[in-house]
């Protein structure tokens, strides 16, 4: 937690808030979820942007993410044999940088491959690969959901389909579009090969415990990238119902040890075979026999070498090396800062939030920078500022003082590197990093000399238990000297959050039983006319931005 380090608060009043919010069902039961839904707008957003989100991914990695499938021959090498004396033609759904193609094309010399993908710069990747041959592959842009594969496809030519970690980033209501248009393309008696992620695995709860879950087992990466965990009557269906039958299926699993940062790790995933119905054309004495089928996956299950669900174990386990990897540009006005960080990817294995530069922090940021008057010559306060700092770097040139301040010690350590590398020294002097833990005694009374004029928390109201120790701590800490008036010049808690989990009306009793009022309030978008917020972005269309955070504008009342 960004405010809360690993210490637990309890705290009265904040149980009895609690226990009613739970009441009117905050955070759903157990039974209808078995996470906090992300909201109904980053919901939509993750699904209009999907092949966005993909982009970015492959802009960043290119092809050096996932590992090349050279285990489909053991697997599934009966299924690419010569078809009466033909070629066989196989479809990569999802073909990413060709970790399937090019293995495939290398172990049998006797098919030709087609691979398509919906970003368009994966397909690039294979284009450009050294490997990548005219006569033997073919690879194009196509969204399954969307588009229509038999434009580019002949219908009823190809041999088999591969699946391979594609499906589950797909939406579970758009699954049945992706499974019919490749029912399109095969041939009679058609095979598909399916391997991909299965519910329980690791990877689906560690995103159980964070804001990271869409639908039931549909989950979205810290990357805007999205995971569906299948179970095998999920799959079967989805393939029954839409002109398949099941020649096989199965979930396996591996425990992986790591024995350097003391973690069991239990992955699993789900390898079927469908084959495709035809009523025309009887089933072969050869898929009656199914001779693929042979328990693979009990065998994999021992072999590490052969192992691959998609996420290489450094990328989804090895943290120690990963806070400060990633590096994001932040434009301020003439200002460009470069802030060191958590790469997003690897959110869902963390827990602490304080390494990724968050949403809100930008924003708020922005406005800062464009609204100078906001902490000009005050002393300013940064809740939960995590690794990044960028509003307090933001504040720095205008402010007389800033302290930032985080519960989480690798946030602060990385916190004072972005700092140092970020502000010349005339800057640099104005700001002081201190640890503060919400609610600790300790902490506040090593602050409470200062009485800050303006305090900003940007999503800091995500956990439920630590509202009350947030708002007590800032009523502690803000300055009292104030006439009381609800203007801009009094002394301020400035809240800016993406919409999450906890409803904005407990935040506001909260606040309330702890001294504050709400003079000022932005809402989707959308304040009240002439107030203070709405200042903020008047006749600036570079903060069209605040649309996808609320903000709270809290004074004291007296």
């Amino acid at each position: 937690m960004r405010g809360l380090g690993w210490e637990r608060i309890s705290h009265p009043a904040a149980m009895a808030a609690l226990d009613a919010e739970r009441k009117i069902q905050i955070y759903g039961t157990p039974a209808a979820s078995s996470g906090r839904e992300v909201s109904p707008y980053w919901k939509d957003k993750y699904e209009r942007d999907a092949k966005k989100y993909w982009d970015k991914f492959y802009k960043r990695h290119e092809d050096k993410f996932f590992k090349d499938r050279h285990y489909l021959d053991k697997e599934w090498g009966c299924h690419f044999r010569v078809q009466s004396g033909r070629k066989t033609v196989v479809l990569e759904a999802g073909c990413g940088t060709g970790n399937t193609i090019f293995p495939l094309a290398s172990t049998f010399s006797d098919i030709f491959i087609h691979g398509c993908d919906f970003s368009e710069r994966a397909v690039d990747l294979v284009k450009a690969h050294k490997d990548y041959r005219e006569d033997r592959m073919n690879a194009f842009v196509c969204d399954l959901t969307a588009d229509d594969l038999s434009d580019k496809i002949k219908p009823s030519s190809v041999d088999v389909v591969t699946l391979v970690f594609m499906l589950s980033s797909v939406s579970p209501e758009k699954m049945p579009l992706v499974v019919q248009n490749i029912r399109k393309v095969l041939r009679p008696n058609g095979r598909v090969l399916l391997r991909d992620y299965a519910a329980g695995d690791l990877a689906q709860e560690r995103l159980t415990s964070k804001e990271q879950q869409i639908s039931e087992n549909f989950y979205v990466r810290g990357d805007g990238t999205r995971a569906f965990y299948f179970s095998n009557d999920f799959l079967a269906d989805l393939f029954v119902n839409n002109g398949f039958r099941t020649l096989d299926i199965n979930i396996c699993h591996k425990q992986i040890h790591n024995r350097s940062l003391e973690l069991v790790m239990n992955r699993r995933w789900i390898q079927a075979v469908f084959l495709a119905n035809a009523d025309e054309a009887p089933l072969l004495q050869e898929e009656k026999r199914d001779d693929c089928r042979d328990d693979h996956c009990k065998i994999k299950a021992e072999n590490t070498d052969d192992f691959d669900i998609s996420d290489t174990m450094s990328a989804m386990f090895d943290l120690a090396s990963s806070p400060g990897d990633n590096m994001e540009t932040i434009e301020l006005g003439d200002r460009i800062l470069r802030i060191k960080g958590l790469g997003k990817e690897f959110q869902h294995t963390c827990q602490s939030t304080g390494l990724m530069l968050w949403e809100s922090a930008r924003i708020m940021s922005k406005i800062l920078t464009k609204n100078s008057s906001i902490v000009a010559g005050k002393r300013v306060l940064e809740l939960g500022c995590g690794s990044a700092g960028i509003c307090s770097m933001a504040a720095a040139p205008f402010a007389e003082l800033v302290v930032a301040t985080d519960g989480d010690p690798q946030s602060i350590n990385l916190l004072k590197e972005n700092l140092t590398a970020n502000l010349p020294p005339s800057l640099l002097e104005r700001v002081i990093v201190k640890q503060l833990v919400w609610g600790r005694v300790e902490d506040m009374a090593a602050l409470n000399c200062c009485g800050f004029d303006i305090i900003i928390g940007t999503d800091v109201t995500y956990d439920p238990e630590a509202i009350f120790p947030l708002l007590e701590t800032a009523r502690k800490l803000i300055s009292t000297s104030g006439d009381g008036e609800t203007r801009a010049g009094s002394p301020a808690l400035v809240l800016c959050h993406v919409p999450r989990q906890v409803s904005e009306d407990f935040v506001l009793e909260a606040a309330s039983r702890c001294g504050f009022i709400l003079v000022d309030r932005l809402v989707k978008g959308i304040c009240s006319a002439g107030g203070i917020i709405k200042s903020w972005f008047s006749g600036d269309d570079d903060l069209q931005l605040g649309t996808t955070v609320n903000i709270m504008y809290f004074q004291l009342s007296h």
